[in-house]
């Protein structure tokens, strides 16, 4: 039996490093050649790697959420014959997925985790003194573990103000307890929080069986969620975007009433046959149309060399929620597609997206961008620039709304445009212009077809 070891592989672009965002397989699993044995990812796109040999995992070589050169070892299968490996050096192994994620959540929070633990390790385990007692009601009472002496509770007079630190009293006050009548055993009756726990606990075990009303119980639990894979890429991305590009949001609402109309024509008319439109498509050849006439937006930034690029192709990122976050999937030259060519463009790059097999081409080369959320909208957004773009369109929630029309109150299909800009190439009047021809075309539909 020899050893074969999987290298990571070069992925091309000039990639030197990737991220480890899934095993599919575990230590002791026997593979088929050409079987997936992990996903690792780029700066956009997810990668699988296959195998390139059939045998039995007997070392992982790296944790998720760890990143990863190109070149460095991914895992070790043991296989018939001589195998590629030939050195003594062992390979730690990572028994299971469960290992791999605690590895992780350790690396992103060690600290907290350590102080818990300090604090569990060093702190005596004493009982609290008891809870007045309820009319009916015994009072409880709390027996110290053998060998240990309970720290005198200070009990206070009626009157007295308790002694507590701001975070404690800012706890007390989440959890709904009067400090007033909780002992305290730290100096001069200082109330700590751990006598704080301990009386809410207290409390929690003297209420009555079946009277305790859940919806009102204190919770105390808490969830580490290392960010890592797809969010990592996304802090990252929306980060630097914030950190280089100064940015500007210009609001507009558009009178919709006329486009849903058409709208509703065209569905009830050609949707068998040809889909569904919905308004994204109408909205995506209104920005054509205006980054003609406004090139400034469509273009791109490369802020280290201080170099502006306009771009004739409008390659339109359409902004996309994912379960595992947001992506944008690129229709590229987008001035080529009438409506409905449009509408199947978006559905498939919606579905890649979703499904995770959109490409890295697919994923990326944008040079602006259209953003929406839907039914969820709300009134208004300030969307963050897709870098090294300069220019974002948001769609906000279509509304009925009374509005005047020849002076008379009538009821219109409104919705807002919220659109950021990067300041350091666009100036508010250009950005305005480009919004104001958006909401020409998308007032007067027929405008969208006649050029």
């Amino acid at each position: 039996m020899g050893i074969h070891i999987i290298k990571m592989p070069d992925i091309g672009e000039g990639i030197a490093e990737v991220e480890l965002v899934a095993w599919h397989v575990q230590v002791g699993d026997m593979v088929a050649e050409d079987q997936i044995l992990a996903d690792v990812m780029t700066d956009k796109a997810t990668v699988e790697i296959p195998s390139a040999v059939a045998g039995k995992v007997i070392a992982l070589g790296g944790v998720v959420g760890q990143v990863m050169a190109v070149g460095s070892e991914v895992i070790r299968i043991e296989v018939e014959g001589a195998g590629n490996f030939k050195s003594e050096v062992p390979l730690a192994p990572v028994n299971n997925a469960q290992a791999a994620t605690n590895s992780v959540a350790s690396a992103v929070a060690p600290e907290p985790a350590k102080a818990v633990a300090a604090t569990a390790a060093s702190a005596p385990a004493s009982a609290s003194p008891p809870l007045p007692s309820q009319p009916g009601q015994p009072a409880p009472h709390a027996t110290p573990a053998r060998g240990q002496q309970l720290p005198a509770a200070l009990v206070r007079a009626p009157g007295d103000k308790p002694i507590a630190s701001p975070a404690v009293r800012r706890q007390a006050w989440d959890l709904g307890v009067e400090l007033q009548f909780v002992p305290g055993t730290g100096t001069a009756g200082r109330i700590t929080q751990e006598d704080l726990q301990s009386y809410v606990a207290r409390a929690a075990q003297a209420q009555p069986a079946g009277t305790a009303d859940q919806r009102f119980a204190p919770r105390l639990d808490e969830q580490t969620v290392p960010v890592i894979g797809l969010r990592r890429k996304i802090a990252q991305k929306m980060q630097d975007a914030k950190r280089r590009i100064p940015h500007f949001t210009y609001v507009e609402e558009v009178d919709m009433t006329e486009l849903e109309a058409l709208r509703a024509t065209l569905n009830a008319k050609h949707g068998k046959e040809r889909g569904r439109l919905t308004v994204l498509p109408f909205l995506v050849r209104a920005v054509v149309l205006a980054a003609r006439e406004r090139p400034v937006v469509n273009a791109r930034f490369d802020d280290d060399a201080g170099v502006v690029t306009r771009h004739g192709a409008v390659h339109l990122g359409i902004a996309t929620q994912t379960e595992g976050g947001l992506m944008v999937p690129v229709i590229r030259h987008a001035e080529t597609l009438d409506m409905w060519a449009c509408a199947a463009e978006v559905v498939r790059l919606s579905e890649a997206a979703r499904s995770g097999r959109a490409t890295r081409d697919e994923l990326s080369g944008s040079t602006i961008t259209i953003t929406s959320l839907g039914a969820l909208g709300g009134i208004v957004s300030t969307p963050v620039i897709n870098h090294p773009e300069v220019a974002i369109v948001g769609i906000n929630r279509m509304v009925e709304r009374p509005m005047m029309r020849n002076g008379a109150v009538v009821a219109r299909q409104m919705m807002n445009l919220s659109s950021s800009f990067d300041h350091r190439v666009v100036d508010g009047m250009h950005a305005a212009e480009f919004i104001q021809l958006i909401r020409g075309y998308l007032e007067c539909p027929a405008t969208l077809f006649v050029e």
